[in-house]
Formats: C-alpha cells, sequence, structure tokens
C-alpha cells in the first residue's frame, strides 16, 4: 500500500512485525487454529509487545491487563463470536483492528454502525442492473463485508453494535449460531469456513440506543477494556499513540513533550474520576468520558500548535484551548466544572501557573 494515504491498515502499517512474527511462529512450532496467520501466542505478541528470539522489537498495539487480551484471542479461537465493550475512547476499534490484522491479515472487512445500517450491510445485496437484466444470480449478488468473511475464513467487525436497529442485528443470529448465510433467492447458501468468525465493539454509553437481545448476546463471549488502571500506564499510551500519530501526520519533532502529557493526562483522570490525585479534593465532574482518546487529541493539536505556530516547544497555551474543548462539551454545566476545576486545584497546584493562566485566558 502507498505510504502517502493518511492512515496504513495495520496490516500494512505493521507488515515488518507480523512477518517477523510469522518466521518466529515457523521456528517454534507453535500451534495455529485453522485459517490464522499467527500463533495464539505471537496475536498476543503483537498487540501486547515484545522482543522476538532474533532480537525483533514488537510495538505494544495495547496497554492494558494481559489477561484481557488472552481471553479475547482465545475467544476468537472456539466458536464464540467476540465483543469489545468499555466507554468511548478505550481502544475498542483500535484492538479489534489489531487482532483482525494479526488472525486474518485483512482488517478491512467491517461493518460500520449507525441508526442507519441496512440488512444488506450484514447479509447481501444486488447489482439492480444485473438484476433486471438477468434476474437473481450470483454475479448479480453484491456479498457483505460479512458474507466475504464466512467464505474466505476471515474475520468479520461489526463498529458499534448497539447503534444497528435491532431487526438488523438478529441477521447475525443465524450466522453465528449455524454458520450459515441463507440465500433463499437462489436457493443456496454460503457457509463459514473454518477461522471465521467476528469481532463486535459496542461503548458503554449506548446501552440503551438498541439494546442486544439475549438470543444475540449469548452468541458473544463480552470482554470489557478498562480505562488505564494507573497514571503512568495512561501517559504511555498517549505517548505512544500521540509519536505514531506524528509520524504519520508528518508533524514537526517537538520536545520536552512529556511534561504536558503528563499534566494533560492528570487533569483527565482528576476529573474523571471526581477526584485529586492526592485524594484530598472531591471534584466534579463533567458529562464528557475524557478517555485517553481525547487526550491523545489534546496532545496532537498542541504539537501541531506548538511545530507551526510557536517555538517547537510544547507549553501550557498550546493544550490549553485543545482541554478546554474536550472538557467543556454542555456549556451549562461543563463550564462551571472546568472554571471551578481550574480555581481550586490549578491555580495553587506547583509548577502549574503557566498552565493556569493559559487555560484561564482561553476560557474567559
Amino acid at each position: 500500500m502507498s505510504e502517502t494515504v493518511l492512515r496504513q491498515h495495520a496490516e500494512h502499517a505493521f507488515a515488518g512485525e507480523l512477518e517477523a512474527l510469522r518466521k518466529a511462529d515457523a521456528d517454534s512450532g507453535r500451534p495455529k487454529p485453522p485459517r490464522w496467520k499467527l500463533s495464539p501466542w505471537a496475536v498476543a505478541t503483537y498487540l501486547l509487545g515484545g522482543t522476538l528470539p532474533d532480537g525483533t522489537a514488537i510495538t505494544a498495539k495495547y496497554i492494558g491487563p494481559r489477561r484481557i487480551v488472552e481471553i479475547a484471542i482465545a475467544t476468537l479461537a472456539t466458536d464464540r463470536a467476540l465483543l469489545l465493550v468499555g466507554v468511548p475512547g478505550t481502544a475498542k476499534t483500535w484492538v479489534s483492528e489489531h487482532l483482525a490484522a494479526a488472525v486474518s491479515g485483512d482488517s478491512t472487512l467491517l461493518v460500520q454502525g449507525t441508526a442507519g445500517t441496512p440488512e444488506e450491510a450484514m447479509r447481501y445485496g444486488w447489482n439492480y442492473a444485473q438484476l433486471l437484466a438477468h434476474g437473481p444470480s450470483r454475479e448479480a449478488l453484491v456479498p457483505s463485508p460479512m458474507m466475504r468473511a464466512m467464505a474466505t475464513g476471515a474475520i468479520a467487525r461489526v463498529e458499534e453494535l448497539t447503534r444497528i436497529p435491532a431487526d438488523v442485528q438478529d441477521t447475525l443470529i443465524t450466522i453465528l449460531s449455524e454458520k450459515t448465510l441463507p440465500i433463499p433467492e437462489l436457493g443456496e447458501e454460503t457457509q463459514a469456513e473454518k477461522g471465521f468468525s467476528v469481532i463486535a465493539t459496542a461503548n458503554d454509553r449506548d446501552k440503551g440506543v438498541n439494546d442486544l437481545s439475549s438470543a444475540l448476546r449469548r452468541r458473544f463471549n463480552t470482554v470489557v477494556l478498562p480505562l488505564p488502571a494507573t497514571a503512568e500506564e495512561e501517559i504511555e499510551i498517549v505517548s505512544q499513540r500521540v509519536k505514531s500519530l506524528g509520524r504519520a501526520l508528518e508533524l514537526p519533532e517537538v520536545p520536552a513533550a512529556h511534561e504536558e502529557i503528563r499534566r494533560v493526562v492528570t487533569v483527565f483522570r482528576e476529573l474523571r474520576g471526581g477526584l485529586t490525585e492526592d485524594g484530598k479534593t472531591k471534584l466534579k465532574t463533567p458529562s464528557g468520558t475524557l478517555s485517553p482518546a481525547e487526550a491523545i487529541s489534546v496532545v496532537a493539536g498542541g504539537i501541531a500548535l506548538a511545530a507551526h505556530f510557536g517555538d517547537g516547544t510544547l507549553r501550557p497555551a498550546d493544550v490549553a484551548a485543545g482541554i478546554l474543548g474536550a472538557v467543556v462539551k454542555d456549556t451549562s454545566t461543563d463550564k462551571l466544572v472546568w472554571q471551578e476545576y481550574l480555581e481550586t486545584v490549578a491555580r495553587g497546584r506547583d509548577g502549574w501557573t503557566d498552565f493556569y493562566r493559559s487555560c484561564r485566558e482561553v476560557s474567559a
């Protein structure tokens, strides 16, 4: 794939690591489930990072509990589908993409869930020119990503499953239980090849949009992706993703970003948890989730400001506006939450004077 694209698919961006893991698998003789490109051990190493026997360094794609990743991978090795659940910004889509890339070598068999997702996105559609000219036929049929995954023994991905209307969700029941997709217009069916599975994502805040039926939920093994347990873990996640994003966007290198990353993460964790890190001051929480994804966006925006309009060093003024936009989603309530945080926490904290002033300036 061309290196000029804005964002490469995981299987292309990390092709070198995947190939090194395939060689390590071949040398070790580790067993692989049918159609899998890598062994479960290699898939876990690809997600969590490590060093191979030949010295190849594998970067961590997910920073979090190892057991969660192992359970997710083990699920895909059975006949159960995998449902990744968590608040927005907990890397559900990121983990889904990298799991599909490592297992199938193809992360593009994707159904994007929305309120308007049609049944054809899960099953199949028709080329109406062919249909009118020749009637129902295999040539006139347009397979969905799900159908293509079944036919090739690959992983299909469904994003935001709970945003999809209930009647469309239920088309998955037969696919997941019977491993077959009937095509009544042709009197045929597509049966799933070995290796086929589904990874779906849903966020905790969408529980009431289109709840999954008990019949469909039973077909999934649900794995909850938590927010980072510690500040250091979250700082590492944000630093790593900002660095990767900076390379992809070809942003100039900005030195001394670690201090501002730590500050952004501290603000987000304190507001998210409703308590300062020393446990002494209770705080009101804003309406947004303030996840690592928002922190990454704030820091990346700050780096762009520092590189193009500043002196090349990331400073409090470069992240202040981004933090304000991330925290204040509902101006009627979140603005008061943010002002209270600035006056009761940021104002008197050692080393935060410039940050406090910059935030006050953009909040005025």
